[in-house]
């Protein structure tokens, strides 16, 4: 609702999949002087419609605790920026691992303040968040996130490894994959 206030022309695309958190998020955004036509709920579509619909957004704001897996590597995918909030958990470091395989960690913040910060920044430069764009475009077939051919060669590679240890008799060993 603050990076809403800070950035007047914004809006707030949500996918919201139950009544309870629309009410929920509309309450708050009354509560905090939102406009409510600066909300808008999404629903379940097909896969090609959904992928469609993120590119009418400039930024995809992750949440926290709990890191967007999915819906965050779509968002890269289709030439959106995403930005995110880093904690200590596995759940909360989810979109930290996609923009570091994507060669973008400056999109990775670590305080809340931080992370309003940086979204209302994009929202008063669009300058920035183009350049952002380009740059994702970019990255985006330069580094290791949608690789799959070296994914998939490493996880063979990987699969094989463990195969020959089970045969060997030897138990489990942890296996280090190093790729150059």
């Amino acid at each position: 609702m603050e990076i809403l206030k800070q950035v007047p022309k914004s809006v707030l695309f949500l996918y919201a999949h139950n009544e309870e958190a629309d009410k929920n998020l509309t309450q708050e955004a009354i509560k905090r002087g939102v406009d409510l036509a600066r909300l808008i709920f999404g629903s379940r579509l097909p896969p090609a419609e959904y992928l469609a619909r993120y590119k009418v957004a400039d930024l995809f704001l992750d949440t926290f605790p709990y890191n967007a897996g999915t819906t965050a590597s779509d968002s890269l995918w289709v030439g959106v920026p995403i930005m995110t909030r880093q904690g200590e958990t596995f759940a909360s470091r989810v979109a930290s691992s996609l923009l570091n395989a994507i060669d973008l960690p400056e999109r990775i913040t670590k305080t809340t303040r931080e992370y309003g910060a940086l979204a209302s920044s994009f929202g008063s430069s669009p300058e920035t968040l183009q350049a952002l764009r380009d740059r994702l475009d970019q990255n985006k077939l330069t580094t290791p996130l949608f690789d799959t051919v070296t994914f998939a060669r490493n996880l063979e590679q990987l699969h094989f490894t463990a195969h020959v240890q089970a045969r060997s008799g030897h138990g489990f060993q942890t296996i280090r994959l190093i790729s150059g």
